[in-house]
């Protein structure tokens, strides 16, 4: 399939999901339990040790893929070091090969669980300035609502990592529950359209070519100082 044929989302959802700010709330309210995975905690402890002796500004870049947008971070934000994260081992492999850029920015690409890594990132006390997620998968059934970032029980330790996050998907419903679920935390946001000559990541290029459009929310999040369990 090419780029210019990318398909666009198709959902059973009219619009926000009906059972979304019950189940935000549920998550807001409750204690993630589930045991740090061992190869997680040893891919944070490694970058930990690199984010530790930087002094100058943290970017994490969520869900980064095959790092083409983490490299384009780099060249944005020149004194910051960006943080990489991504589950797939596959994605990551193809960076060598077909992204590498080094040219300017300082950059570190990371195999880990975000549900795993978020949490630790949190209790580790790091301070992002910036948070990208800037393609993540919307699971865009109505019964998967709870594999969504902003429906998961993650969720929390995002707002908790606080900074200034961007959230892009070509799935307005997907950036609008994000909103939604922000708001509950009260911090609420725009979702506005987002146009740009330059795509940052081979998702937003595959979108552009096929017409379709970006939707965006920015928030400047305040970093939590609250117990790790609850808001």
């Amino acid at each position: 399939m090419s780029d210019a044929n990318s398909r666009s989302i198709v959902s059973n959802q009219a619009g926000i999901h009906e059972k979304l700010d019950e189940i935000v709330n549920k998550h807001l309210e409750a204690e993630f339990k589930k045991p740090i995975a061992a190869h997680t905690q040893a891919a944070f402890d490694e970058v930990n040790a690199k984010v530790q002796a930087f002094s100058g500004p943290l970017i994490l870049d969520s869900c980064c893929g095959v790092g083409e947008s983490s490299a384009n971070l780099a060249k944005r934000h020149p004194d910051a070091l960006i943080i990489g994260i991504d589950k797939s081992s596959h994605r990551l492999d193809k960076h060598d090969v077909e992204y590498k850029q080094t040219d300017s920015g300082q950059y570190i690409l990371v195999q880990a669980d975000l549900n795993d890594f978020w949490r630790l990132a949190v209790a580790a006390n790091w301070q992002p300035t910036h948070h990208y997620l800037l393609y993540p998968n919307p699971w865009p059934k109505s019964k998967h609502i709870r594999r969504r970032w902003h429906g998961a029980a993650i969720f929390p330790f995002i707002v908790k990592l606080g900074g200034k996050l961007e959230v892009r998907s070509n799935w307005d419903i997907y950036v609008k529950e994000f909103a939604r679920a922000l708001e509950l935390t009260g911090s609420p946001c725009d979702v506005t359209l987002y146009e740009s000559d330059d795509a940052i990541t081979p998702f937003e290029r595959k979108y552009w070519a096929s017409g379709q459009q970006s939707h965006r929310l920015i928030i400047n999040l305040p970093r939590a100082c609250c117990p790790l369990g609850s808001f």
